[in-house]
């Protein structure tokens, strides 16, 4: 059996930090999947673009949101297979399936192929928020796993800006030739990383997961670090033996889990409708509209790339500060700031159309500053929160499901935003997004425990009710007496 040695110094985290480096590729895959709409459908729309007749408003449109339809069913796949088959093979599938969507659209201009490659971005998509963060969380220390499980916004984000500027630089199939490649090369290199140690220790491969732990940990295997940790991840999985219940039942009928599960569903939730997607979208309108007697023109490709460099700046900040600031005060200030910029944009648009004085430069600072509070708390908190406030039995399908949910609203707010602002007015539809965000800022100061370098049992204990903790304190109490 293959035996795992580490090169640097005893305690180091640099085999963790590879690892998770080589988990997020996927995800910065999926972003250039995602991004490539960008640059590309306006070329495809053109009287330039490589596809006789061009693409329609409406084929676009289907483009554009059928990923999201489709994620619905493959995020509760992705999660059934990462339990099934272990992390490690659902991440190579993703990327497989990452590889096929631009195999696809090399082979065929058709109107269907289009659609085909954009349904099965729905894979990579699961996999990239689904899988991802749970194998991050299981190979990541405590006192790093937050930085490290903040990466996947930065390589999503990453991945939108890359497709941005190589879709302003290339041609159209140059650009699909580059895409394909992030994917099958992460597929090769892939093969030399570890399972995850909790699904090791799961499938009773005890041997192997010291092994692993030892090479992450950067320590020998007869180390006290190693052991303890080992012993934390076999007492967590016979927790969850002692269930006999089915996942869905006992998240539904044990007051905790739910209790539990509504948190980290109402913060996914409250992320998707925060407005990040439908302002991406009105981007191009508002600096029009932002630009106009100011002399600052720039194409749409450009404005996506001024905007995908805002989300890098705000996942970066993410990803170095969540292990410091504590993740319920980055959540709370991000939600905040998002909050008072969406009602500000709102403001704007009324403003305009009284024919009052507005400044310019407003929408497009409050633009960036929504963007920015998205990618740097908003979405990064509420991926990390989903691997850390459950055990090894739930994680899969808490993300699937909360995932899943979250989908459906990105597909509707894709399919049905632009219509409700033209008949309600956009200024309506922005006082809502901010006060979404506002009720969530509330919502994590009145409701969210803080998860930093706690365990699932400790953050689940936190989330009792005095009574509760009482009636466990008599019940211990009782059996002691007994016994």
């Amino acid at each position: 059996m293959k035996k795992y040695n580490f090169f640097f110094a005893e305690g180091s985290k640099v085999n963790q930090l590879l690892c998770v480096v080589l988990i997020n590729i996927p995800v910065f895959s999926y972003g250039a999947s995602i991004g490539w709409m960008s640059p590309m459908s306006v070329l495809l729309q053109s009287e330039h673009s490589p596809r006789q007749p061009p693409l329609t408003d409406i084929q676009i449109s289907w483009m554009g949101s059928v990923p999201y339809l489709v994620c619905i069913v493959t995020d509760c796949l992705m999660g059934y297979a990462a339990d099934k088959f272990g992390r490690k093979l659902a991440m190579i599938f993703a990327s497989a399936m990452a590889a096929g969507c631009w195999i696809v659209k090399l082979s065929s201009m058709e109107f269907w192929a289009f659609v085909l490659a954009r349904a099965m971005v729905g894979f990579p998509m699961a996999g990239a928020y689904v899988t991802c963060p749970m194998y991050t969380k299981e190979i990541s220390e405590d006192s790093i796993r937050g930085s490290l499980g903040s990466l996947v916004i930065l390589f999503h984000t990453t991945g939108n800006l890359f497709v941005y500027i190589i879709g302003d630089v290339f041609n159209y199939n140059t650009v699909l030739w580059i895409c394909m490649a992030l994917p099958t090369i992460h597929i090769v290199l892939f093969m030399m990383m570890p399972e995850s140690p909790s699904y090791l220790v799961k499938t009773g491969k005890i041997d192997e997961a010291v092994r692993v732990l030892a090479w992450l940990r950067c320590r020998e295997e007869e180390d006290i670090v190693i052991k303890q940790e080992l012993e934390r991840i076999r007492q967590e999985l016979r927790n969850d033996e002692e269930s006999s219940q089915s996942v869905l039942k006992a998240i539904l009928t044990d007051k905790i889990l739910f209790r539990t599960y509504r948190i980290v569903m109402v913060i996914c939730l409250a992320r998707e409708v925060c407005g990040a997607v439908p302002v991406l979208n009105f981007a191009g309108d508002i600096f029009s509209m932002s630009s106009k007697g100011t002399g600052l023109v720039l194409s749409p490709n450009q404005q996506a790339m001024v905007l995908g460099a805002v989300q890098v700046a705000g996942s970066s900040f993410a990803s170095s500060i969540v292990e410091r600031s504590g993740r319920k005060p980055l959540l709370f200030i991000t939600s905040l700031v998002s909050g008072l910029s969406m009602c500000t944009l709102a403001s704007w648009f009324v403003a305009r159309d009284f024919g009052l004085l507005a400044p310019a430069w407003l929408p497009v600072v409050t633009l960036c500053v929504c963007i920015f509070c998205d990618s740097s708390g908003l979405q990064p908190i509420s991926v990390i929160l989903n691997g850390e406030m459950f055990s090894f039995k739930y994680r899969g399908t808490i993300m699937a499901t909360t995932m899943a949910a979250a989908s459906v609203v990105a597909f509707l707010q894709m399919l049905f935003f632009k219509p409700l602002a033209n008949s309600m007015g956009i200024h309506v539809s922005f006082y809502f997004f901010g006060i979404i965000c506002l009720l969530a800022a509330i919502y994590v100061i009145l409701v969210l425990p803080e998860t930093k370098m706690r365990s699932v049992e400790e953050i689940q204990n936190q989330l009792k009710t005095k009574k509760e903790k009482e009636l466990e304190r008599k019940m211990i109490e009782e059996n002691k007496e007994i016994c």
